[in-house]
């Protein structure tokens, strides 16, 4: 591994404009992103995820689409190779996890190494935890302003500690607070697309029985995805149907498509999840 320059983060060809800012966004162009989730307390149960589905959730209203998520041991080959493979395939990658000030925090160092980097003692980030510690400042928790060479640093507004960006990819902490903390400062500062909108239509009815139904209405509604989630509730069963586009227009008609088929079969069927 070359440890003299950095790797190029520009693998994937759609990538190249994913950090020329909001004004780079085109509307016919879907962007997509990837998290990593780090932690052998998340694989062994002792620590639930929370961050995969605000992530989602924050990156659809930024016009960018969560495509994949990976969970990955405190290993530095893990990490490392999950997040060079999800670089190649998306335009942004997020990890969460490992950037503590304790022994086994190996995100920064992984990723340096992944990327043919050393790491170094960001100063800004430093002073950052100088100020916000003042006297009870540790060389542990000074670990907390390493960062991969040529790293810039996200912002922070819940403790002193900062994220880091390198290129594409945002290198956040597992603390899903912190990490929404991070993720609002990044508000409209990524390149992305058109967000993607969600309408639902909720029914007393078994998904199998209205399959061909629903598989009408996602071909003959070009650009609209049509989603089915059953449940169980008062005894008897029942689903929501979740319809997804770019365009409000088209997802619009297809709700309504939707419904009034349902109706014309004879099941009764309402606006919004049951």
């Amino acid at each position: 591994m070359n440890n003299s320059a950095a790797k190029d983060l520009t693998g994937n060809g759609s990538a190249n404009a994913a950090c020329d800012g909001p004004e780079a966004a085109a509307t016919d162009r879907v962007w997509t992103a990837a998290l990593v989730i780090i932690g052998d307390e998340i694989l062994s149960g002792r620590t639930q995820d929370a961050n995969l589905s605000y992530l989602a959730r924050w990156l659809n209203i930024q016009g960018i689409r969560l495509k994949e998520a990976r969970v990955v041991s405190d290993d530095m080959g893990a990490i490392g190779d999950a997040i060079e493979a999800c670089l190649a395939a998306h335009d942004y990658v997020f990890t969460t996890g490992g950037i503590g000030p304790t022994h086994d925090d190996i995100t920064v160092d992984a990723v340096a190494a992944a990327m043919g980097v050393p790491v170094v003692h960001h100063p800004d980030a430093e002073a950052t935890l100088r100020t916000y510690y003042g006297d009870r400042i540790t060389e542990a928790r000074l670990r907390m302003a390493r960062v991969p060479e040529g790293s810039e640093l996200i912002v922070n507004p819940e403790t002193g500690a900062p994220g880091i960006r390198f290129d594409r990819l945002f290198i956040m902490a597992g603390v899903p607070k912190i990490t929404q903390g991070m993720l609002r400062g990044l508000d409209g500062k990524l390149a992305g697309g058109q967000p993607v909108l969600s309408r639902a239509v909720g029914a007393w009815t078994q998904e199998s029985t209205v399959a061909d139904l629903l598989a009408r209405v996602q071909k003959e509604h070009d650009g609209v995805q049509v989603g089915s989630y059953p449940f169980w509730r008062e005894g008897r069963g029942g689903a929501n149907f979740v319809l997804r586009s770019v365009d409000p227009l088209k997802l619009a008609a297809a709700i309504d498509d939707l419904k009034a088929a349902l109706e014309a079969s004879g099941i009764n069927a309402q606006h919004g999840e049951i």
